[in-house]
């Protein structure tokens, strides 16, 4: 089946740019997870904001339209959707990081393999595997409908705890699923097979990423377990890595309750990496003398 989805730009998008007459020569893009939205990064692009950086959110392909969309959409459109946008801004700054969050981490890490000019990545709940607590629930039924026709009719509801451990917070965000203000309430087959069809390809170059990365997962993420995570780790050739685990958090850490943590290890993490560049300016202008 071939995809009709056009990639284009929707009122869903969240871009944060700083007015003053000196633009920051540092920008973030980040990528939200499968069936979510650019809502579900919305605070933690503001704080990247505030912390001095350009944020750009763009709502993927196959989300924030029609809901039939997510049917059809291509892995393929996803990509292209990404790298369309990244070549569009990179020429605009010195130092520009990509991230994302479970789908949108994949997408980041995909970038990292496409685009040797990426500054950093950082890869929240990367779901390369779909091995988390909640998903032996209907893994019987994956090898009939991922690989036939059927996968273009059946859903599966997305159900407690939502990705969230903390009470409060889940209890909001579901309300607002059962409205599709923010997400999807449900992962259509087609578009879990095409989340699979790109991990796999990630995994199959991942050694071509040279890029700095924050890794950033969940000991007790719901639907992707922290083999996901490691496995990015161990295998990405990049010379600086970094790699934290969470231990009261599930699948959705930007809102669940060591949200601070990730807030602050992003930016630490960016911080350690200019600093290290400058360190290495310095040392080859000394040599050069």
């Amino acid at each position: 089946m071939k995809s009709n989805i056009k990639a284009q730009k929707t009122d869903m998008d969240y871009i944060l740019i700083h007015r003053e007459t000196v633009q920051p020569n540092r920008a973030v893009m980040l990528f939200h997870g499968l069936t979510g939205s650019p809502y579900e990064l919305k605070k933690y692009a503001k704080f990247l904001f505030d912390n001095g950086f350009d944020v750009y959110c763009y709502c993927l392909p196959g989300h924030g339209s029609h809901p039939i969309d997510i049917h059809t959409v291509k892995e393929s459109d996803w990509r292209n959707f990404a790298n369309e946008r990244y070549q569009e801004l990179r020429k605009q700054y010195a130092d520009f990081f990509v991230g994302g969050l479970c789908l949108g981490a994949v997408l980041a890490l995909n970038l990292a393999e496409e685009n040797k000019d990426v500054s950093g990545v950082i890869c929240l709940s990367t779901t390369l595997f779909l091995d988390g607590w909640t998903i032996p629930w209907y893994n019987f039924l994956m090898p009939v409908g991922l690989y036939t026709i059927l996968r273009y009719y059946y859903t599966f509801p997305e159900r407690e705890p939502y990705g969230i451990k903390n009470e409060k917070v889940r209890h909001t965000i579901s309300k607002l699923m059962s409205k599709n203000t923010v997400a999807m309430d449900n992962y259509p087959l087609s578009s879990i097979y095409e989340l699979l069809v790109l991990s796999k390809k990630v995994r199959t170059g991942i050694k071509k990423v040279f890029t700095p990365a924050l890794i950033v997962h969940s000991l007790e993420d719901d639907l992707t377990s922290t083999k996901s995570a490691k496995y990015v780790y161990k295998n990405i050739s990049s010379f600086y890595k970094e790699y934290m685990e969470l231990s009261d958090s599930y699948h959705l850490v930007l809102y669940d309750n060591e949200k601070d943590k990730v807030y602050n290890k992003t930016i630490e993490f960016i911080d350690a990496l200019s600093y290290k560049r400058n360190i290495t300016l310095k040392e080859l202008q000394n040599r050069k003398r």
